[in-house]
């Protein structure tokens, strides 16, 4: 083999493994900040994994609010009809969070009990993520609830 054309093979191996590894890069920072959605029934089955980083969705319980006085500590259970997930949150908690309502909290299970490091609250009275209102939507099926529909409150405004 010539030495132009060696130079130029050593040129595509080395652009090969460098297009290999800047890949393997970015996949594995994806997988990192990835976070899947589940309910609490879908958490209580496992399908969450054990030390992965995931959001938690659904509505706050009726009664399950609490805070220590004088600290940033709160603990709620997260509710999807099903099940019930107890979560914990150190912060301060967005100015739409109360009982009742859809929330997504993204963190990880710590034995039985969700440790959330963030806290998302719908914005207006009729806003609740998609994901969160699909799978709420099942268990409304599940158990034969009469729901609204989504446009149904739009269009009463």
């Amino acid at each position: 083999m010539n030495p132009v054309r060696r130079r130029r093979l050593l040129w595509v191996i080395a652009l090969v493994v460098a297009a290999g590894i800047a890949t393997t890069l970015v996949a594995m920072a994806l997988q990192r900040n990835i976070a899947y959605l589940y309910t609490p029934s879908e958490v209580l089955r496992g399908e969450a994994g054990e030390q992965a980083r995931f959001r938690l969705g659904g509505m706050v319980a009726a009664d399950s609010f609490k805070r220590a006085p004088g600290s940033l500590d709160a603990t709620f259970r997260v509710t999807d009809g099903d099940a019930q997930m107890p979560v914990k949150y150190t912060g301060i908690l967005p100015d739409l969070f109360r009982e009742k309502q859809a929330v997504v909290a993204t963190g990880r299970m710590q034995g039985d009990v969700f440790v959330a490091e963030e806290i998302l609250a719908k914005h207006d009275e009729n806003y609740m993520p998609k994901e969160v209102a699909d799978k709420m939507g099942m268990a409304h099926r599940k158990h034969d609830v009469n729901a609204p529909a989504a446009g149904a409150a739009k269009e009463a405004k």
